[in-house]
């Protein structure tokens, strides 16, 4: 049976360089974004490239009618070994000025589709104890920034939800990867000028080699930038001295105790 790879976002960017280098990893492919004409393109280039099986299907991720036929593909569907959610948006800008509506479709792509998607496929891969889910956070979702509250937030729920993923899945052999890029050259800015300075950004190919070396090597949680791993080892490791400091008792810290009354007042 051909082994599929199913990857939304996957028009250009990011999701392209995936559907690339799966290809060329023998994967066959599921190809998921909205604009169809990119989609039967890529596609095409592949299939010639590589000679694998490529299919697309043309969806968007923040309608719940077209949610729910990927969902449905993920769960109906024995031949899908890999899901990669790139799908994302950024809706970036001041909280007090930001347009309500774009943030809820940055939060119903970057949180809903994803978790969607992530359930959908989880209960097959789980029967049969292996698959992997490959799912793309940012840097930001560690750095709260001004003019990134929604987009930092929904990349902190990516890592989030990814870590409780792993860990429930640990006696097993599927894999759910977290890929915490900074920035990289791809559409994602639109026409504006980028925030960042030039010299850190890297492509979408460097980043997926990157996190596909990782994945190999069994790192679940990449940081393509991050050459010093102990410093992510020393973030967990005070992140569990503050999980377990707060766990001792539902008694209020001492500072908040009341403040005694002044004698004679």
């Amino acid at each position: 049976m051909s082994s599929f790879a199913l990857i939304t976002g996957a028009s250009s960017g990011i999701g392209a360089a995936y559907a690339d280098r799966l290809a060329a990893r023998g994967a066959d492919l599921v190809l998921v974004a909205r604009r169809l004409d990119r989609l039967e393109a890529l596609a095409a280039r592949l299939a010639k490239t590589y000679g694998r099986k490529v299919e697309v299907l043309s969806a968007d991720l923040g309608k719940s009618a077209d949610l729910a036929r990927v969902a449905d593909v993920l769960r109906q569907r024995d031949d899908i070994e890999i899901l990669v959610n790139n799908a994302g948006l950024g809706a970036l800008g001041p909280t007090a000025v930001a347009d309500p509506e774009a943030v809820e479709e940055l939060v119903r792509i970057n949180v809903l589709a994803l978790t969607r998607l992530c359930l959908a496929v989880s209960p097959r891969f789980a029967q049969r104890k292996s698959g992997t889910i490959i799912n793309i956070g940012s840097i930001i979702g560690l750095m709260p920034a001004p003019g990134g509250a929604a987009y930092s937030g929904s990349k902190a729920y990516v890592l989030n939800f990814s870590r409780s993923m792993q860990m429930e899945f640990a006696e097993t052999n599927v894999r759910v990867q977290a890929v915490m890029p900074g920035p990289v050259r791809t559409e994602f800015f639109g026409d504006g000028p980028s925030p960042f300075p030039d010299h850190l950004f890297m492509t979408a190919e460097t980043l997926v080699d990157t996190a596909l070396t990782a994945l190999d090597q069994g790192e679940l949680v990449c940081f393509p930038t991050l050459n010093d791993i102990a410093v992510w080892n020393d973030l967990e490791n005070a992140r569990r001295i503050m999980s377990k400091a707060v766990a001792q008792s539902g008694i209020p810290a001492a500072r908040y105790a009341p403040a005694k009354a002044h004698a004679g007042a």
